[in-house]
């Protein structure tokens, strides 16, 4: 490895967003500092599998408006 082209690599603290905290090592920030998440594993829907179905008029359903009848015929 060639000297003096890798950041600065130390420890900081890590804050969860339930307030759980632990150490690690990162380059963010100087060493000591701490890091405060908004979104973690212990809250991030994809990760808790609680998810929020909302039906706000998306693609598909724009889709589905537009043509949703184009083409289609029965063939009785």
């Amino acid at each position: 490895m060639k000297n003096e082209i890798h950041p600065d690599y130390h420890d900081i603290k890590v804050i969860m967003t339930d307030g759980s905290e632990f150490t690690t090592r990162s380059t963010f920030g100087k060493p000591g500092d701490v890091m405060r998440l908004d979104i973690d594993p212990k809250s991030h829907p994809a990760w808790t599998g609680v998810q929020r179905a909302s039906s706000r008029g998306g693609r598909i359903s724009k889709f589905n408006q537009k043509f949703g009848s184009f083409g289609l015929k029965s063939n009785d």
